[in-house]
């Protein structure tokens, strides 16, 4: 049987980049959103990161170009997701009305309008320990449970499981990472909240696989 892996340091929740290359300068494609963001209709827990090269000038602008400031929707992301190169998220501010005879949104044009066009209100909400994958498409009112997989390139309509691995137009589950009942102890430990040094004290557990030892180290 292997060696479980050995604790980890984890990262400065409070910088910008997150990563620092063996040269000892900071990777300035890889940024904690946290750090980055500044917007209403955003909000992202410690530890998320998301890597572009180059990086942009406006990480909101980038991975939500349709979220303005104030809209009727938002975008959650949870504690330590990973947001490969190339993902968007098409917010549902993006949304045209579809039940008239036209759907061009000639309220959008009218700054006195333009507020209360409304279609679609749906957020996007993803977990915890989600990783979207290269290119990937979160669409209007998406849910994406924790541990997720999203594969590169997938659109994700609808709901994620947690712990699922996803792939495809629309994304379909494919497999699960575990089975139910682990998911369901996973869930219920919920490492993500737990304090930031018991953390560091569980990346090898985490790394493993090793469910009995995390529940061992938990809080």
């Amino acid at each position: 049987m292997q060696d479980t892996p050995s604790c980890a340091s984890l990262p400065d929740a409070t910088a910008t980049h997150p990563i620092t290359l063996p040269d000892g300068t900071a990777h300035q494609g890889t940024v904690h959103l946290s750090r980055v963001l500044d917007h209403p209709n955003i909000a992202v827990g410690d530890y998320t990161y998301a890597s572009a090269t180059p990086p942009p000038e406006d990480w909101a602008a980038s991975l939500a170009p349709y979220l303005y400031p104030g809209a009727p929707d938002r975008l959650v992301i949870g504690r330590f997701c990973q947001i490969a190169e190339g993902t968007r998220f098409i917010t549902a501010s993006a949304n045209h009305a579809t039940r008239g005879i036209s759907t061009y949104p000639f309220p959008v044009f009218d700054p006195a309008t333009l507020t209360g066009y409304s279609p679609d209100r749906r957020d996007i909400v993803l977990g915890h320990d989600v990783w979207t994958g290269y290119g990937s498409l979160i669409a209007p009112g998406a849910r994406i449970g924790s541990g997720a997989i999203i594969g590169a390139g997938s659109v994700v309509r609808g709901e994620i499981p947690a712990y699922a691995v996803a792939t495809g137009n629309p994304a379909r589950v494919v497999r699960m990472r575990f089975d139910a009942p682990t998911v369901a102890r996973l869930l219920d430990l919920a490492w993500w909240d737990w304090p930031a040094e018991r953390i560091a004290q569980a990346a090898g557990a985490l790394q493993a696989g090793d469910v009995t030892a995390l529940e061992r180290l938990a809080p």
